[in-house]
């Protein structure tokens, strides 16, 4: 017969160990096709602890926390380190104490004090202060638990600080520690404890560091996160969003003492974006816009909204009449009116011949001698009466005179008129003439005005301007409404002092009169190195500072008293990033705009939006 081998039986532990080296085999298996789990990828990809520090993937992180405070804090204690400008994870932990609890423990606490204070007094030691402010405190609190008026918590507040170097992670905590410092609330590293203090901050609400003080309802009510610099209100319109704290810009500017805005920013920034979006906004909530632009920025945005585009040029059959009056003026007298455009009219006139010009050192080169002054004062009169007006207000609506019967007046009088007359003779018949030596045919009057300069040739663009907001100036006053005036390329008009004086008259008035002015320049040194320039930038309440380049950001850090961090921002900011300023409030800003919104204000199709 045939023998049958007989299969050899395993063993209990080879059985085990087949089973292992099949599971290790799947494991390898999996590992090698690169199966990935959502915990792989939100996972970092390792974990040091160390006694001091903890290390992230290639972050390095700290905790550290608070147990000691001073005998009172103020509200928004904390905003000076919910606004720094490092990354941080803050955790709070809130426990409630039984007041039961907490009035047997006061009680034995007040006996023990009082005894302190009469065996000190038994031995004849002098008063100690500290010990007498403790029962009074004590004694304060018990009377506010026992009518309800206060409850008892313990709190714990721990911080974890986030870096890419270990110098720069001890350099945060510097900054953190001197900001706690500054305000008695000393603070320790969670030594040995990292990774619990790291778990404590996590999103997971686990306190493993389990380091409390005892506080009352007033003093934790006052580390209430939630005060950083804020600038929403109820109503306005939507500036962009708080990089500070991911909230929303809304403000009305109109609330602020006076409702003019400087924006400075280097050529690419976003600062027409910004202005023309604010403009935008603005419409909706009803407010006129009234606009000199000298590069044809506004005529998409004007186009859209149905506004009046008027274009300024030699060819145009545009006119604005310098010595047009205004028809109506709130709270003065006609001599007051007419002496007033006069004053206007000297400053057009010096700047149409030749402009007192503005040194590097401040000096001013007049434009015109004292003769020629009195006798260009003298002619100006003498223009209006021939026309019938006078100091009079009813013989404000008869039609005012022109550059030309001011150079017939010039022409035929004694003194330098004659030599005035020939200077003043390109705007009258020479190249010039035309487009303001003729009665006006500019009528304001739709929601947004946009005046377009950018087809004169550079020597008449300050005349324009200047003449262009005295129309928009004696319309203003004629009539209130609230009206937002934007200024582009502002600099033109400080290179000549009457021109900047004007502009500068304009910022201080506009309040009275409902306006607010906005002024928009890239050149921040010509601008901010006149005295006319810093005083523009006194008289507004709201400052924007996007990108600039580095030879501004030393001039708008001793303007603006920027920190260094600041400083450093600016001239680094990306395309639509600034900060804003808006009365004793500044903010990290991000300009948002909608799609719609971009299509309407974006005037390159290759530019992204700043947003």
């Amino acid at each position: 017969m045939p023998r049958k081998n007989k299969q050899p039986q395993l063993t209990a532990a080879e059985i085990a160990a087949q089973a292992q080296a099949h599971e290790d085999a799947e494991v390898q298996a999996a590992f090698e096709q690169g199966i990935t789990t959502l915990r792989d990828l939100i996972s970092p990809s390792s974990i040091e602890i160390h006694s001091a520090y903890f290390r992230l993937g290639t972050k390095y992180g700290r905790t550290i926390y608070v147990y000691g405070y001073p005998r009172s804090l103020y509200t928004g204690w904390l905003s000076p380190l919910i606004n720094i400008d490092e990354v941080l994870d803050i955790s709070m932990y809130i426990y409630p104490v039984d007041t039961t609890v907490v009035m047997k423990n006061l009680r034995k606490k007040v006996t023990q004090l009082e005894a302190s204070m009469a065996v000190n007094s038994e031995k004849g030691k002098i008063r100690d202060p500290e010990l007498e402010a403790a029962i009074t405190d004590a004694e304060e609190l018990r009377d506010q638990l026992q009518v309800g008026a206060e409850k008892f918590f313990r709190f714990g507040l721990y911080v974890t600080l986030w870096a890419d170097s270990l110098d720069e992670l001890n350099f945060v905590q510097n900054k953190v520690e001197t900001i706690f410092g500054q305000q008695m609330i000393f603070s320790k590293v969670a030594s040995s404890q990292q990774e619990q203090g790291m778990n404590s901050t996590m999103p997971q609400c686990t306190d493993q560091l389990q380091i409390r003080r005892n506080m009352n309802t007033g003093a934790i009510s006052t580390s209430f996160p939630f005060t950083s610099a804020d600038l929403t209100q109820e109503k306005g319109i939507l500036y962009g969003v708080n990089m500070h704290n991911n909230g929303l810009v809304i403000f009305d500017r109109f609330t602020l003492e006076n409702a003019n805005m400087v924006v400075f920013a280097k050529s690419g920034a976003g600062k027409s974006f910004t202005v023309k979006l604010e403009a935008l906004r603005s419409m909706m909530i009803g407010t006129e816009i009234l606009i000199i632009d000298p590069e044809n920025e506004y005529q998409k945005l004007c186009d859209a909204v149905g506004g009046s585009y008027i274009r300024l040029s030699l060819n145009s059959d545009v006119r604005i009449n310098p010595f047009d009056l205004p028809k109506v003026i709130d709270g003065e007298d006609g001599e007051d009116a007419l002496r007033a455009n006069l004053v206007t009219l000297h400053g057009l006139f010096r700047l149409m011949l030749g402009g007192n010009q503005i040194g590097p050192n401040g000096q001013v080169t007049p434009a015109l001698t004292a003769n020629e002054e009195a006798d260009l004062d003298q002619a100006l009169i003498d223009t209006y009466a021939r026309a019938g007006i006078t100091s009079d207000p009813l013989t404000h609506q008869s039609t005012p005179p022109t550059i030309a019967n001011l150079y017939d007046t010039l022409l035929h009088m004694g003194g330098t008129g004659p030599e005035l007359a020939g200077r003043l003779r390109k705007y009258t018949t020479g190249t010039f003439a035309g487009i303001f030596s003729q009665q006006s045919n500019v009528d304001i009057n739709n929601q947004m005005v946009v005046f377009n300069i950018r087809d004169l040739e550079d020597e008449l663009r300050p005349v324009a301007m200047y003449i262009v907001l005295s129309h928009i100036w004696n319309v203003v006053r004629a009539k209130q409404k609230k009206r937002m005036l934007i200024v582009d390329e502002a600099w033109q008009l400080m290179k000549y002092d009457d021109s900047a004086n004007f502009l500068f008259s304009l910022a201080k008035r506009a309040r009275k009169y409902y306006l607010g002015l906005t002024t928009i320049t890239q050149d921040v040194e010509d601008f901010m190195s006149s005295k006319m320039g810093r005083a523009i930038v006194a008289n507004s309440s709201m400052q924007l500072l996007l990108k600039q380049s580095s030879s501004a950001v030393d001039v708008l850090s001793d303007v603006f008293k920027l920190t260094n961090e600041e400083k450093k921002r600016l001239s680094n900011f990306p395309v639509g990033q600034g900060l804003f300023f808006a009365g004793q409030n500044h903010v990290h800003i991000q300009i948002i705009a909608s799609q719609t919104e971009e299509s309407l204000i974006n005037t390159n199709p290759n530019r992204a939006n700043p947003s």
